[in-house]
């Protein structure tokens, strides 16, 4: 089953599903954007899909509408967005509830939300992407899990409480483990080495976590209660004192989780 889909929003999501919607098959018909040169720019990765500026869609003939905004925009655009009889009005948040979409015009309201880490300039192959899907409405769902089959291999119906811990896990996993990631790099650039020098690491920590699952990889200092080496650390990152924090609280979780 092949569908006319509109897009609603311009950022890393819409860049990266708007042409993986038109690969699976499938008509992008209008890219939203407040901005017209951001829908421009992902109009023109596109064939037939024209950009809008306002959220009138009474003569489009989509049958999926996909919010792909920020979370707090969610309610908003859902509440003023003017939609055709019979339309489906989905958005792609890990956190914002179904809920959310109940004002919307729409006759039928879901989730289609990808499960990973979107950014403009690196590819993403969605074969693999999980697509947490939830609709009240059972003929909606089956459309939401043909339209997410036809991109990726993996598909979960989850409710918008259980994909709020989700996401939270998610948060963990990705964003906060990145982060961890920068604060590496800062200081591998304070003493003047190459970051380089950790990818090794960086990477057989990641596939023996996977592997093993977490708790049983965890190695260094603080799962040795080396508690000099420690200290030294910290002492080490006095010159930023929050830094050093986050280093004294994540090792004493690491302590107390053993």
């Amino acid at each position: 089953m092949k569908f006319k889909i509109a897009i609603i929003g311009t950022g890393n999501v819409a860049w990266h599903l708007a042409p993986a919607l038109e690969e699976a098959g499938h008509t992008v018909t209008e890219i939203y954007g407040r901005s017209e040169k951001k829908a421009a720019s992902i109009t023109q990765k596109l064939y037939t899909a024209d950009v809008k500026t306002d959220l009138d869609f009474t003569t489009s003939e989509a049958e999926i509408f996909i919010l792909a905004v920020k979370d707090d925009s969610i309610m908003d655009i859902a509440d003023e967005i003017i939609l055709p009889e019979e339309s489906i009005l989905v958005h792609t948040s890990g956190s914002v509830p179904l809920s959310a979409l109940g004002y919307s015009s729409a006759s039928y309201t879901g989730i289609f939300y990808p499960l990973q880490s979107f950014s403009r300039d690196r590819a993403i192959t969605f074969e693999e992407v999980p697509f947490l899907l939830e609709s009240e409405d059972q003929a909606t769902l089956q459309k939401l899990k043909k339209l997410a089959k036809s991109l990726s291999q993996r598909q979960y119906v989850v409710k918008s409480k259980d994909r709020k811990a989700l996401h939270v896990a998610a948060v963990f996993a990705s964003n906060f483990s990145n982060h961890m990631l920068r604060l590496a790099e800062e200081v591998m650039a304070r003493q003047g080495l190459e970051f380089e020098m950790l990818k090794p690491l960086i990477i057989e920590t990641i596939s023996k976590s996977l592997e093993l699952g977490a708790k049983k990889a965890q190695t260094g200092p603080a799962v040795r209660e080396d508690l000099h080496i420690l200290e030294e650390h910290h002492q080490f990152l006095n010159y930023n004192e929050q830094v050093a924090e986050i280093y004294r609280l994540i090792s004493q979780d690491i302590i107390d989780s053993n």
